[in-house]
């Protein structure tokens, strides 16, 4: 058995996107190699309207799935299917864009907008799939208790011992919401090849064998190969998303919304948006 440790950490930066929408960017494009299926992630935490309610617009995506986990908060969506819908707190969206999607999500009123979006990279031979998406509500997701008043684990995808969480189209993703309370330890049997990094949301806590780096909220930490995880809460508790996925190791043409393999197929995808045949 290997544990995992730490490779790095990252703080994320603030940015601003969509029609005006704060937010922290986490990770993005120089991250790839480390991250890999994934491709970028996205928090949101503001207790001001001002600062979200103007949204994402209609916008174009190809190639790539966007998932939107919402701890608080609610999100209106539509897409040009003629999908609408809505996801509020303890809820998922999770959209295949494949060919191509022009959809938008509008960010509601409300005391607290709470969550992150990631982006996961869809393989070369699924990129022009017929695109679709599903809201995974609050009893989709799968709450597993942890022994000895350790805490709790939502399953939104990927399996947790007998526990299996939502079915992805594409590529086989963990994605886990877990919360330890204070000072509990915890340990989770991993796939030794997929890349896994974790974003804490709340308190601080350590992970690995060598224990000597507190990682604190708000933060990313990537980790190296094993097939073994391990963390132990700091004594505030502590709450994370844990992210794994085989890589792909493909090449990574990414323009904006679209993420394809190469520049042609990039240049391609932008002409279809001047001529308005990127709808498929």
């Amino acid at each position: 058995m290997k544990t995992r440790n730490i490779l790095k950490t990252i703080k994320g930066r603030s940015t601003i996107d969509g029609a005006g929408v704060h937010l922290i960017r986490v990770l993005g494009p120089s991250d790839i190699h480390d991250i890999d299926p994934f491709l970028m992630l996205d928090v949101f935490d503001s207790e001001n309207p001002e600062d979200y309610v103007l949204g994402f617009p209609m916008h174009p995506h190809r190639g790539i799935e966007t998932i939107t986990y919402l701890i608080n908060g609610k999100i209106n969506h539509k897409d040009s299917l003629g999908n609408v819908g809505t996801i509020e707190g303890g809820e998922s969206q999770w959209m295949t864009s494949g060919s191509g999607i022009i959809h938008e999500e509008m960010p509601k009123h409300s005391n607290r907008l709470f969550g992150l979006q990631i982006w996961l990279n869809m393989p070369k031979k699924s990129k022009m799939n017929d695109p679709a998406y599903f809201d995974i509500n609050g009893d989709m997701i799968k709450s597993v208790v942890i022994p000895n008043n350790g805490g709790k684990i939502r399953v939104i995808s990927g399996e947790y011992g007998k526990f299996k969480g939502v079915k992805t189209r594409n590529v086989q993703v963990d994605i886990f919401d877990i919360s330890l309370n204070p000072g509990n330890e915890f340990e989770i049997s991993v796939k030794e090849k997929n890349n896994l990094f974790i974003y804490i949301f709340e308190g601080n806590g350590l992970f690995g064998e060598k224990e000597d780096i507190i990682v604190d909220n708000k933060s990313v930490a990537i980790f190296d190969e094993g097939d073994n995880f391990k963390a132990k809460a700091g004594a505030n508790g502590i709450r994370f998303m844990l992210f794994s996925g085989k890589p792909l190791n493909e090449p990574i043409a990414w323009g904006g919304p679209i993420v394809m393999n190469t520049d042609e197929e990039l240049d391609d995808a932008f002409r279809e948006l001047r001529l308005g045949t990127f709808i498929k």
